[in-house]
C-alpha cells in the first residue's frame, strides 16, 4: 500500500464529529482524538464510572465503541469528511481485564481502497503492559465525487 497521508487534522476531525454526530458528546463522553498520522489515528477514552460493568471493569461495549470510533477517525482522516462511511464488520478479542484508567486506541489502516477500508486497532493503557484488546474492522467507503 502506498504511503498514506492524512487529509484532515485532529481539530478538523473533532469539529466534524461535533457537527455530524452531536449525540456522541451527550452524557459526558470522554473520548477524544489525540493524533492522526500516515495510516493511523490514536484516540483516548477517559476513565469514568459510566463505562464500568459489574465487577468494576471497563465494559466490553465501551471498548468496542472506542475501537470502532478509532477506525472511523483513521478512515476519515485519510478520505475526508464522509459521514456515510460505515462499519461493515468489527471483531474484537479481549485479552486482559483493564485497570480503571484511560484506554488508548491506535487504529492502523491495513488497506484503504476505493470501496473498503480495513484496519487493526490495539487498545492499551498507559503504565500497563500489553494490550487489553485487539480488534479488526472493515469500513464501507461510499463512492467519492471526483
Amino acid at each position: 500500500m502506498a504511503e498514506l497521508k492524512p487529509v484532515m487534522s485532529v481539530e478538523e476531525l473533532e469539529r466534524f464529529m461535533e457537527t455530524a454526530f452531536p449525540q456522541m458528546r451527550q452524557g459526558a463522553d470522554t473520548t477524544r482524538i489525540e493524533e492522526v498520522g500516515p495510516g493511523f489515528a490514536r484516540l483516548r477514552l477517559g476513565f469514568t464510572e459510566r463505562n464500568l460493568r459489574p465487577g468494576g471493569t471497563i465494559s466490553g461495549p465501551a471498548m468496542m465503541a472506542l475501537a470502532d470510533y478509532a477506525m472511523y477517525a483513521a478512515v476519515l482522516a485519510h478520505i475526508g469528511p464522509v459521514a456515510l462511511a460505515v462499519t461493515t464488520s468489527l471483531h474484537i478479542d479481549f485479552m486482559r481485564r483493564p485497570a480503571q484508567v484511560d484506554i488508548l486506541a491506535e487504529a492502523r489502516l491495513l488497506k484503504l481502497g476505493r470501496v473498503l477500508a480495513v484496519g487493526a486497532i490495539e487498545l492499551t493503557q498507559e503504565g500497563q503492559s500489553g494490550p487489553v484488546a485487539h480488534a479488526s474492522c472493515t469500513y464501507s467507503v461510499p463512492p467519492r465525487k471526483e
